[in-house]
C-alpha cells in the first residue's frame, strides 16, 4: 500500500492517503516553538493496517525537522512516543513527567 502525509498548514492537520485515498490525519495546534498533537483519527476502512504508526511517524518527523518539540496530547501519539524512546527527545523536558515519560 502507497501511503503519502502531507501538512496541511490551512487546517493545522496532517493528512494521511493511502493508495490515494484519504485514510486519516492528526490535528495539530503550534505556539511558539512548541506542536501539541491533539487528535488522530483512521478512517475505519483502514483500521487495522498500522497506519497510524505511520501517520504519526511522519508527524513526529517534520515537527522535528521544522524545530518544533512536541506535546503528545493525543493517546495514539503519546503511546507511538513510549514504544519509540527515539522520538522522546522531542517532548520538552518539563512537559515528560506530566505524559508520565523517561527524563
Amino acid at each position: 500500500m502507497a501511503t503519502e502525509v502531507r501538512d496541511n498548514t490551512a487546517l493545522e492537520r496532517f493528512e494521511l492517503t493511502a493508495d490515494g485515498q484519504p485514510a486519516g490525519y492528526i490535528e495539530y495546534q503550534d505556539t511558539g516553538a512548541e506542536r501539541a498533537l491533539v487528535h488522530t483519527e483512521i478512517y475505519p476502512r483502514f483500521e487495522g493496517r498500522g497506519l497510524a504508526n505511520v501517520l504519526v511517524e511522519a508527524a513526529l518527523a517534520a515537527s522535528r525537522t521544522e524545530g518544533f518539540s512536541v506535546l503528545p496530547l493525543c493517546a495514539v501519539v503519546l503511546h507511538f512516543v513510549e514504544t519509540h524512546p527515539g522520538y522522546i527527545s522531542l517532548v520538552p523536558q518539563r512537559a515528560r513527567e506530566l505524559f508520565g515519560l523517561p527524563q
